[in-house]
């Protein structure tokens, strides 16, 4: 009889063990509607790249592009997403402006976000107090900016989203100057450079300049471009970053890597000490799933 109990005790074990092997984890994309023109915010081939990326580094994920652009009607499919990762168009425009409530009731549960490049920008009120909470800050107009320029990456902080980074330079539009949380209580700066002057050349404006960040810049002060945040209730995690106006962006491993990793820190994974591994794209992977801009008409 004892003999039996064990026999089923392990086969129980065992069982137990299969199902949480076979648990995913489930990243949920979510893309906004074109913005820019061709191989410029380009939400959902973004989206894309990263999600197979994910599917393909045999770490256990789910990662689903959602077919249409915008907030799902069916927003159930977000219910068990372990992170969230949105790319789109920002500010007055976000796609989460209407859906305030719902998605912080997300975020209350725990789950994590990630917001990607003009999706870090909100609107000063109620929609940057939600994302001062869920993701420690964000990009203020009126306070942040975004030059197009070329920061040097050369240290990283000891943090799993910085797992596998090495030195790196790159030509982006990297928002800086953000709207953090107060004393950045639970943000680690992951991509940071001290910005030069050059970046402030246009006159001032809601994206171009203002006296505030002129005098950090004075004052030789480091920007984070990519940061985390630690939510107070030990439970949710945000990823803040500023890269990724151009496509091509994404070829470049360690551009990559950061991100991968973020998602996989959001949705309460272990991250390898090498980073997340991913292939780069190649250029027909890279021309794949763009959105269609023929008619597209350059803004004056």
């Amino acid at each position: 009889m004892k003999f039996l109990k064990k026999i089923l005790t392990s086969l129980l074990i065992c069982m137990a063990g299969f199902a949480c092997a076979g648990e995913k984890t489930k990243v949920v994309f979510i893309s906004g509607k074109p913005s820019h023109g061709p191989m410029s915010h380009e939400h959902r081939a973004g989206n894309i790249i990263l999600a197979n990326a994910l599917n393909e580094a045999d770490l256990g994920f789910d990662a689903i592009v959602l077919p249409d652009v915008g907030y799902p009607e069916d927003p159930s499919v977000l219910d068990d997403a372990d992170t969230i990762v949105i790319f789109c168009t920002g500010y007055s425009a976000h796609l989460l402006n209407p859906h305030l409530d719902a998605f912080d009731a997300l975020m209350k549960k725990g789950t994590g976000v990630v917001m990607i490049h003009w999706a870090t920008e909100a609107l000063n009120g109620e929609s940057g107090d939600k994302f001062h909470e869920w993701l420690g800050g964000f990009c203020d107009v009126n306070l942040s900016v975004n030059p197009h320029w070329t920061p040097d990456f050369k240290s990283f902080p000891n943090h799993p989203v910085a797992n596998g980074l090495t030195p790196f330079s790159l030509h982006d539009e990297w928002y800086y100057h953000m709207n953090f949380i107060e004393g950045m209580k639970g943000v680690t700066p992951i991509l940071s450079d001290v910005p030069g002057p050059e970046t402030l050349v246009r006159p001032d404006g809601p994206r171009h300049g203002n006296p505030h960040v002129r005098k950090s810049v004075a004052k030789g002060e480091s920007q984070p471009v990519a940061w985390t945040y630690q939510r107070p209730d030990g439970k949710g995690r945000g990823f803040g970053f500023t890269g990724a106006h151009f496509h091509k962006s994404w070829q470049d491993d360690n551009f990559r890597t950061v991100v991968l990793n973020a998602i996989a820190w959001t949705a309460q994974i272990e991250v390898p000490e090498s980073g997340v591994p991913s292939k780069t794209p190649t250029d027909d992977e890279m021309k794949a799933n763009l959105d269609d801009k023929s008619d597209w008409t350059p803004r004056r």
